[in-house]
């Protein structure tokens, strides 16, 4: 996979103790990334030019086109003028399932629903996760947040991006993507957790965003019954999640948060979540 450049040194002039100074500054770039099936391009979205196939693999995911990462063949970052351009090349039984879920659309980053054609596609169904076993204490579900805070390099140097990361019980963060779009970042990292064997249901999505309705939807296509977030919800992303059977924990803030859906997955000790094994 090709390597693109995630950063740049830019010159400012900065007011500190009412003094005008010149100076840099590290900004993230934001380029278009071009998601290509067969040669067709199914999608344009504004992204940190990073983790470009967990990026293919997680989109794919979440989008629906595919079921399971084993389901694209070959993934290549093609270098164009003004962009990057993933050309995806999926197995021959994924193409009825591209065809039904075809659009086009340009996708800032602050907009993950930008390009549907019906109210229907926005308000899509969103599956279930209500079967999932999967439980936190409240010890975790702190260690998960304070363990995002300490694993985005590319926001320590520009303070610019969001992070999204997979915790496990038992394993802690076992992958973290970063992007200055939220849909992005958790679209990479479904697409890591997805590359590195795991299952959804094996653990939680944490993010450093406000919880929007579409955040909900990609975290219960990827199968984890639990997101917990920094910033708060909307109304439609709680109502979204109690229907899918999902706990929503945000506005974490060292050891205190909010529970807004699904509180019986967060317990008090490990001795009332039982134990459950991590399947990979």
């Amino acid at each position: 996979m090709t390597h693109f450049s995630t950063t740049t040194r830019v010159p400012e002039l900065a007011r500190r103790a009412g003094q005008l100074e010149e100076g840099a500054r590290t900004v993230p770039e934001e380029v278009p990334v071009a998601f290509t099936y067969h040669g067709s391009t199914h999608a344009v979205m504004m992204a940190t030019p990073a983790d470009l196939e967990d990026f293919a693999v997680g989109f794919s995911l979440t989008e629906g086109i595919i079921a399971d990462a084993d389901e694209i063949e070959l993934v290549e970052a093609v270098a164009e003028e003004k962009g990057i351009d993933l050309q995806i090349r999926l197995a021959d039984t994924q193409s009825a399932a591209l065809t039904a879920r075809r659009r086009h659309m340009a996708g800032p980053v602050g907009c993950g629903l930008c390009g549907i054609e019906s109210i229907e596609q926005a308000v899509r169904v969103t599956p279930s996760v209500r079967a999932s076993a999967l439980a936190l204490t409240q010890g975790e579900v702190a260690e998960a947040v304070r363990l995002l805070n300490g694993q985005q390099p590319l926001h320590m140097e520009t303070h610019a991006v969001h992070g999204a990361g997979f915790f496990v019980p038992g394993a802690g963060l076992i992958a973290v993507r970063e992007d200055v779009g939220r849909h992005n970042a958790l679209d990479k990292l479904a697409g890591a957790a997805a590359r590195a064997g795991y299952r959804g249901s094996a653990g939680a999505v944490v993010v450093t965003s406000r919880v929007s309705v579409e955040m909900v939807q990609k975290t219960a296509v990827i199968g984890s019954p639990i997101i917990v977030a920094i910033s708060a919800p909307t109304a439609l992303a709680i109502r979204t999640a109690e229907e899918a059977g999902m706990t929503l924990i945000a506005l974490v803030r060292g050891d205190e948060f909010e529970i807004f859906t699904g509180t019986e997955r967060v317990v008090s000790s490990s001795d009332e979540a039982g134990r459950w094994v991590v399947n990979r």
